[in-house]
């Protein structure tokens, strides 16, 4: 179980040096750490798709405002190992060259996270969590994390870590939100068992749990298609309407209410959820008293 305390909502970083430049990045972390969030996520890789971008700008931006603001002890920052081309996969020499990167880019001396942030069968589980063991014995990473994990391979990872006395991985990523609810069969139970807590990315769909994707409405942003594509199947649109009317009821905002739903999942620790501009920071934080009634009328509309 985690030791960590992520307050209500993890900060994306996957925009930052992406649709958020250095000045709106540092604005957006200003305002979330003065409205009491408290949490960071970002990746090696973060944002390598685009052009002219090899992967660090993330981490970069991230550290250079902790460091500029004093804040790295009074934020906690989870990044990942796996992902970029140039420190491709869970090797132990590439996870212990990949961390100094990350210490490096991030400014600071340890991480309070450090993910896998996919599975690498091409490795033995027992090479990989060694060698996060060996960054967590050095001080280097308070806790480990996996990210797209099936439940098998956590169940292994699980056996392994305990039987050779190593640290076991206790917060998990994965898509997660009101249209994609594919982890509940197998996973969330695995999860359950095992005492790992959940940081569900995708939370808000890619945009489209904010609300302000509608039938007919163009919406200017770089994850329009993906957002907008949920459009496409009648429950999802039937669910905005549920979500509107829930809204309203609690005087709160469309967002707000998708990601109180997560935060009601038991496994839950925070859902993870970026912010663009400053004026998208509220909604992440804002709490909703949904009612068993609100949380019934979400599960029927998109079971």
């Amino acid at each position: 179980m985690t030791s960590l305390d992520f307050g209500n909502v993890v900060l994306g970083g996957n925009v930052f040096g992406w649709t958020a430049d250095k000045n709106e990045s540092f604005a957006v972390l200003d305002a979330f750490v003065a409205a009491g969030g408290r949490s960071i996520d970002t990746a090696d890789v973060y944002s390598n798709w685009v052009p002219g971008n090899d992967g660090g700008v993330s981490e970069e931006i991230i550290g250079e405002w902790a460091a500029s603001r004093g804040k790295r002890d009074d934020v906690v920052i989870g990044t990942k190992v796996f992902s970029l081309p140039a420190r491709p996969g869970l090797s132990a020499a590439n996870i212990a060259a990949a961390a100094e990167d990350s210490l490096r880019r991030l400014k600071t001396d340890y991480l309070d996270i450090y993910y896998a942030h996919r599975d690498d069968k091409n490795v033995p589980q027992e090479e990989y969590l060694t060698a996060f063991d060996a960054l967590v014995k050095a001080g280097k990473v308070r806790e480990v994390g996996a990210s797209n994990f099936t439940a098998e391979r956590l169940r292994s990872a699980a056996t392994i870590a305990a039987d050779a006395g190593l640290t076991p991985f206790t917060i998990a990523q994965d898509p997660w939100n009101l249209v994609e609810r594919g982890i509940e069969d197998s996973l969330v139970p695995t999860l359950a068992e095992l005492g790992i807590v959940e940081l569900p990315y995708y939370s808000l769909a890619s945009g489209f749990l904010s609300g302000k994707y509608r039938v007919g409405q163009k919406v200017d942003s770089a994850r329009a298609g993906g957002a907008a594509a949920y459009l496409d199947n009648p429950k999802n649109v039937e669910l905005l309407g549920v979500l509107d009317d829930i809204a309203a009821a609690h005087g709160a905002s469309v967002p707000a209410v998708s990601l109180t739903w997560l935060r009601a999942q038991s496994v839950v620790g925070a859902p993870i959820a970026s912010a663009r501009t400053v004026a998208h920071v509220p909604a992440l934080l804002e709490q909703v008293a949904l009612s068993a009634e609100d949380v019934a009328r979400l599960f029927a509309t998109t079971a």
